[in-house]
């Protein structure tokens, strides 16, 4: 492991924005901040956004910087990635962003039914070969049904046309309402922070001329969810 690795490891323990129990930990509890984010943690009842996957934190700062009215959470397994994110927060101040080190299978650990007003996905990895994984798949609906809010919405940002088109086939498959689709969100009439923040490999992707996509949709919370047939 290189010095700047194990540098920002030992950096990210001295965060008291970052939270990281050992993985073996949520499998025996709860963590202590279920259900008592706004009332422990943020010290307000604004509505909670989290980010799954969210890497360096790129579009939770941005989207805390932008809103703060909101309070915003990044999940991530990744140190050295959280390390970036929760030394923004440190340097710019801001108040309304958490960070967890942990899976994203652990979510119902961290957090209570209805404690979670929006969830962003942005730039997951594909899984071309394990159509299971994806973070949009039947398991990971399961899991965000059980913290979501009713009326919550679910983001999903990404350059992989497999991603997208998975994605919607899985909102046609369950019944699920589609509120906003696009292939090419720059060439949309789409407007916000769903252009207004850009990470860097979005960035690297755009100049690349790659396209981006969105897709923004709504659970069912009775749904039994279930994966289309394997790609």
């Amino acid at each position: 492991m290189g010095k700047n690795k194990l540098k920002r490891f030992k950096e990210n323990e001295t965060f008291k924005h970052l939270f990281q129990p050992p993985a073996k930990e949520m499998y025996q509890k709860d963590f202590f901040l279920k259900g008592k984010w706004n009332k422990e943690y943020f010290k307000n009842e604004n509505p909670i956004i989290l980010e799954v996957g969210c890497g360096k934190g790129e579009y939770t700062t941005g989207l805390a910087l932008k809103n703060p009215g909101k309070n915003y959470i990044g999940i991530d397994i990744k140190g050295p990635r959280l390390w970036r994110g929760a030394k923004t927060v440190k340097e710019q101040n801001i108040k309304n962003v958490a960070f967890i080190r942990n899976k994203v299978e652990f979510l119902t650990s961290f957090f209570a039914e209805n404690e979670i007003s929006e969830i962003w996905i942005t730039f997951p990895d594909p899984q071309i070969k394990k159509m299971k994984k994806r973070l949009t798949s039947a398991r990971f609906l399961e899991l965000y049904s059980n913290i979501l809010k009713p009326e919550g919405f679910i983001h999903l940002k990404t350059d992989s046309l497999l991603m997208h088109e998975f994605t919607k086939k899985i909102i046609e498959l369950n019944n699920l309402e589609l509120i906003t689709a696009t292939d090419d969100l720059y060439s949309s009439k789409l407007s916000g922070e769903v252009k207004e923040i850009k990470t860097f490999y979005e960035q690297k992707f755009l100049d690349e001329g790659l396209k981006i996509t969105y897709l923004k949709f709504r659970l069912n919370k009775k749904t039994n969810f279930i994966n289309p047939e394997e790609d």
